[in-house]
């Protein structure tokens, strides 16, 4: 683990923290709000709606299918900072560049970086692969390390923008790790993959970016079986997908995935959001202290 960055936001009311419980509002495509140990999350920001279209490079446009659970004018003013995958119209599309404030921090990959800073975003933390950046907040503390992703294979992989996975270690005292949630971004199922769970063996929760999103006949992100392969490999407690049904692009419907779930009997590790739904989690007294 390479340490990259240090990121301080203003303390909380610290009697306003909550360790004991979190949850995961999901607002539409790969876009959610995390809440934990004092910390809002916004991550992969997309607030486009029905009919809108998001440029994907090379003249391909994909137009959206589904409405955000919330618009952009209605992000929590709490938000600490947005988490960022990749620079791709459906997880910073054009309403985002020019409505997101400029001074909310973003996370993301160098590439994105340069991208979005002639947006005028320069509040930015650029990570490659296994770098971390270490957040604190009060006495809470949450390192984010950037994790290995390819979306698509190796020939169109260069085509298309670098993306980074995530996970977050949530460390409310500033010690213990409490919670390990990992973001997939948008990836296929690949070797590097498998270091992940060797580094992180206990993963509580995983939000995994599916829909089978194919261009031109090739597949950029997991459909319904590489999803069920991903459930397998990171064995996390609880395993969310999310992006799989909001543009014409993405080929495998949740329904698909839910059917291979069922067949592989891992229905206990999946739980399934709408947009607009929440989901909560209790982490474990013992974790605490």
């Amino acid at each position: 683990m390479n340490q990259s960055a240090q990121l301080e936001l203003t303390p909380p009311d610290e009697d306003a923290i909550d360790v004991e419980n979190g949850s995961i509002f999901f607002v539409g495509t790969a876009t959610v709000i995390i809440r934990y140990a004092g910390f809002t999350i916004l991550t992969d920001p997309n607030f486009l709606h029905a009919g809108d279209h998001v440029h994907l490079g090379y003249g391909i446009t994909a137009e959206r299918q589904t409405n955000p659970a919330i618009d952009i004018e209605e992000i929590p003013p709490e938000v600490d900072f947005v988490l960022l995958s990749h620079y791709h119209g459906d997880h910073f599309d054009h309403l985002v560049q020019e409505k997101l404030d400029k001074d909310l921090p973003i996370i993301t990959t160098p590439h994105a970086v340069e991208k979005i800073a002639d947006k005028d975003f320069h509040e930015t933390y650029p990570l490659d692969t296994w770098d971390t950046i270490t957040i604190s907040k009060g006495t809470s503390e949450l390192d984010i390390t950037s994790m290995p992703g390819r979306h698509g294979p190796p020939v169109v992989e260069k085509a298309m923008p670098p993306v980074m996975g995530s996970m977050l270690e949530f460390k409310p005292e500033g010690d213990n790790t409490a919670l390990q949630f990992y973001i997939t971004g948008d990836t296929l199922m690949y070797d590097k993959l498998k270091e992940i769970p060797e580094r992180y063996p206990e993963i509580d929760l995983a939000l995994l970016h599916l829909g089978g999103t194919e261009i031109l006949g090739v597949l950029l992100t997991m459909d319904a079986e590489q999803g069920v392969e991903a459930v397998e490999l990171f064995d996390a407690d609880t395993s969310i997908p999310v992006h799989y049904n909001d543009y014409e692009v993405f080929h495998s419907p949740l329904s698909d995935f839910k059917e291979v779930v069922a067949e592989a009997g891992l229905e206990e590790q999946v739980a399934y959001l709408d947009h607009g739904e929440t989901y909560q989690f209790t982490v474990p007294v013992d974790r605490l202290g």
